[in-house]
């Protein structure tokens, strides 16, 4: 999943930014942590130990990626960013959080297994 790789560099440029321009370090450290956690259990599902570690590690990639949404919304919504980045950003992270709840969905088919919460998930809206 090169996107969670490319979307951890985004999230790490933009805490660097909220540092070194806006100096604000609470919470840039807040969306670099869960930001770039999204791609390293991407990563670590890759070579999971079973079916069920895959769905675990793709599970906690999934939480990273919602908790992500909520720092970008409060990010924008303190305006340390512009409209246009959140945007992108959060498309950004839109869109690994259905891929992310598509794989988990698909994987909990293949073996019987069945989640409401993740068969039907939204995000939340921008």
């Amino acid at each position: 999943m090169d996107k969670s790789l490319a979307f951890a560099v985004r999230i790490a440029k933009l805490a660097q930014f909220l540092g070194d321009e806006k100096k604000e370090f609470v919470l840039s450290r807040q969306i670099a942590k869960s930001g770039t956690s999204v791609g390293a259990n991407v990563r670590e599902a890759q070579f999971a130990q079973s079916d069920m570690d895959f769905i675990s590690k793709l599970s906690i990639a999934l939480k990273e990626a919602s908790e992500t949404q909520y720092w970008l919304e409060v990010l924008a919504k303190a305006e340390y960013v512009t409209e246009k980045q959140y945007r992108s950003l959060r498309n950004d992270a839109d869109r690994l959080v259905g891929l992310l709840v598509k794989a988990v969905r698909s994987k909990k088919q293949n073996l019987g297994l069945t989640s409401p919460n993740l068969l039907t998930h939204q995000p939340p809206p921008p």
